[in-house]
C-alpha cells in the first residue's frame, strides 16, 4: 500500500510540476511558475528515489512513467484546454493496459 501511495504521490507532483513548467514557459527564465514547477519536479524525484528503495526498477519506472503520461495528458486537456486527438486517447488507453499488465505480473 505504501508503494502505491508513494507512486501516486510522485506522479501527482511530477504532473503538477509539468503543468507549472508549461505555464511558465516563455515568460523569462525566472518566474513563479517555473520556480514552483522545478520545485515540485524535484520533490517528485525524491519521492521516486524512495519508491526505488522499496521496489524493482523494472516495476517502478514503467508504472511511474505510464501513470505520469496518463495524468499529464488528462490535466493538459482539462486544465490547459489542450486538444487531444482521438488517436492520442487510443494511445493513453494502451498505456493504461500496459500499466495494468505490469502491475498484474507482480502479483
Amino acid at each position: 500500500m505504501q508503494f502505491i501511495l508513494l507512486m501516486l504521490f510522485s506522479s501527482v507532483l511530477n504532473t503538477s510540476g509539468q503543468l507549472l513548467l508549461k505555464q511558465g514557459a516563455g515568460k523569462g527564465l525566472i518566474n513563479p511558475y517555473l520556480i514552483s514547477g522545478l520545485g515540485l519536479y524535484g520533490i517528485s524525484t525524491v519521492a521516486y528515489i524512495v519508491v526505488l528503495s522499496k521496489s524493482n526498477l523494472s516495476l517502478a519506472y514503467p508504472l511511474l512513467l505510464g501513470l505520469t503520461v496518463v495524468a499529464t495528458t488528462l490535466c493538459s486537456w482539462v486544465v490547459l484546454n489542450e486538444k487531444v486527438p482521438l488517436l492520442q486517447w487510443l494511445g493513453i488507453g494502451l498505456i493504461i493496459c500496459g500499466i495494468s499488465a505490469i502491475a498484474a505480473a507482480q502479483k
